[in-house]
Order: C-alpha cells, then sequence, then structure tokens
C-alpha cells in the first residue's frame, strides 16, 4: 500500500512532468513556426515529449486505487 507521503511524492513529480511536457509543447511550437526550422530537432522534441506523456500516464495509474473485478 502507498502512503501518504509517497502520495505526495508522486504528485510532486506528475506536477514537475506536466510543466516539462507544456514547455517542450511552447519549444516544439515556436521552432515548427521558425522559417529555419530543424527538422531533426524537432522529431527529438516530440519523442521525448510523447516520452514524458507516458510517464505522467504511468504515474497517474499508480495513485488509482485497484478495483476488484
Amino acid at each position: 500500500m502507498v502512503d501518504a507521503a509517497e502520495i505526495e511524492a508522486l504528485k510532486e513529480k506528475i506536477h514537475r512532468l506536466h510543466i516539462e511536457h507544456r514547455d517542450l509543447d511552447d519549444v516544439i511550437m515556436k521552432l515548427s513556426q521558425s522559417s529555419a526550422q530543424d527538422e531533426l530537432q524537432l522529431k527529438r522534441l516530440k519523442k521525448k515529449k510523447l516520452y514524458l506523456k507516458d510517464q505522467i500516464t504511468m504515474l497517474e495509474r499508480q495513485l488509482t486505487p485497484d478495483i476488484p473485478a
């Protein structure tokens, strides 16, 4: 079972990842609108953004209690 301190730590980590995800989204948008865009960098940033989203989803699942079938 997860105690209150672990829950708060997970929530804090999720919050930080959401901020990083949002910031990365802004960078991607600005880079894609730039006339001198770097396609390789853009792909790497998008890949990192997807990785962050996967991490957020995984951590949020840890906060959801299992429901017996």
